[in-house]
């Protein structure tokens, strides 16, 4: 793994979703499960920084009028009690610009990160993603943040049709559903590693910092 070519995505580590009060706990996640991944995260963060490895940051969320929040998920947020773009705590829910919409204090970017934000799950859709990567001659994606099984995995599929190699920190993922993050690790691997492959902190920061001894 060639660090001038691999950029390391911290995908959706926002108050929405990990702290008391934004859109997960209205939802009724559990909240200190989605905060699982924030230890092996800061650690990947800190070294992919040194080596000086493209580091981009994504979140979630609509304009303030909503106008880019399809009806249909605007349904399903209600349906799960987590209307976006209703009032809470933390500000109105999944809304640029609100306190619940941005960074936890433990992730936030460093000046000159490129910050995507995405009106989907996928970090693909709607933004200017694949021309940063592509404006830096990145080959190799390592996907980080939350939730495993919707954000990260969407994130995932679309960047391997894309054709970029992918490489899914498993604990530095997280999930409010322990059986949804394993199974959402376990397709990654199938049919030969048809997602890419899965790895953890340690093994990836040895393979950053010894690229030699990985292929």
């Amino acid at each position: 793994m060639n660090p001038a070519r691999t950029a390391l995505l911290a995908i959706d580590m926002q108050r929405d979703f990990l702290a008391p009060g934004g859109y997960a706990a209205a939802a009724g996640m559990d909240i200190a499960a989605l905060r699982q991944p924030v230890r092996a995260m800061q650690r990947l963060l800190d070294v992919a920084r040194g080596l000086g490895m493209l580091v981009v940051h994504t979140r979630e969320g609509h304009r303030p009028d909503l106008a880019d929040c399809p009806p249909s998920k605007l349904a399903r947020s209600r349906k799960a009690g987590a209307e976006i773009g209703s009032a809470g705590p933390l500000g109105r829910l999944l809304v640029r610009g609100e306190f619940g919409h941005d960074f936890i204090d433990e992730l936030t970017p460093l000046p000159g990160e490129p910050v995507i934000d995405k009106p989907g799950y996928n970090a693909f859709h709607q933004t200017d993603l694949s021309q940063i990567l592509k404006n830096r001659g990145i080959e190799h994606l390592v996907l980080t943040g939350v939730t495993t099984e919707v954000c990260v995995q969407s994130t995932l599929r679309d960047a391997i049709d894309r054709g970029y190699l992918c490489t899914l920190v498993g604990d530095a993922c997280g999930s409010a559903y322990p059986h949804l993050h394993a199974a959402a690790l376990q397709m990654v691997e199938v049919e030969g590693g048809v997602f890419g492959r899965v790895t953890d902190c340690t093994s990836l920061i040895k393979g950053l910092e010894h690229p030699e001894k990985m292929s």
